[in-house]
């Protein structure tokens, strides 16, 4: 079973995605700076208008540092989110050398249960074998790592995700997204990754202003289960 997420930016984008299939909605109070933090008030009018998953970013400003007085308050956001109806968050953040802050992901995420998905973060590290097995040592619960295997996105990352999913623990943890393309995926998919993410294709004209769509998340929907399903008939021939 693959995981399709939609960025939401409101109840009826929830709606939209779970009607077209969605299993998970990542929820953004704005796409200023690539998507900063919701309300915990927006997480529960958006709880209340679907049933499937919730995960707001954890992410008050542009870029993917923080320090200790914003920590404080990223650490009362979660609870917030999770007591608004939240099912985990999204988050990631880097040191001033471009690398995984370890420090800041256990001081957030380290006593807690929380599942969590690390962001694109990954993307900026200048490092990327040192950053993807700093992911080894994340905190709590992480669930997924979203990755376009490049700072310009699956386009440009392709070759990095398909080879990073070589190793099964990262190959569990992908979840493409960033400019993802359908083309994309029977190439994702064949390298194992069941999880993905789109924004801007799920929403005519690829446009923010306008709503999630149904029929687009659902031609996503069938697209990824389809190549799914056709990887695992190639895998019974192969005896695999």
């Amino acid at each position: 079973m693959a995981l399709l997420e939609v960025i939401a930016l409101h109840a009826g984008d929830a709606r939209g995605a779970e009607a077209g299939g969605a299993d998970r909605v990542e929820l953004v109070g704005t796409m200023d700076d690539d998507g900063l933090s919701p309300t915990p008030a927006l997480v529960e009018k958006v709880r209340l208008a679907t049933s499937i998953q919730i995960r707001p970013m954890l992410r008050l400003r542009a870029g993917f540092g923080t320090d200790g007085g914003e920590v404080a308050r990223l650490k009362g956001l979660v609870g917030s989110f999770m007591s608004a109806g939240a099912d985990g968050v999204v988050l990631g953040f880097l040191n001033r050398a471009n690398e995984v802050d370890l420090e800041v992901m256990t001081e957030l995420m380290g006593e807690s249960e929380v599942p969590y998905t690390f962001h694109r973060a990954i993307d900026h590290c200048l490092d990327q074998r040192r950053a993807w097995e700093a992911l080894r040592r994340l905190p709590g619960a992480p669930t997924q790592v979203l990755a376009a295997g490049s700072v310009r996105g699956v386009e440009h990352g392709l070759p990095e995700l398909v080879d990073r999913a070589r190793d099964p623990e990262f190959r569990r943890l992908i979840m493409a997204g960033g400019g993802l393309h359908p083309d994309h995926v029977p190439w994702l998919v064949r390298a194992g990754i069941r999880a993905f993410h789109i924004g801007s294709p799920a929403r005519p004209g690829g446009s923010f202003k306008a709503y999630v769509d149904a029929d687009l998340v659902r031609s996503w929907r069938e697209l990824i289960d389809d190549e799914v399903s056709a990887d695992r008939r190639r895998q019974r021939e192969h005896g695999l």
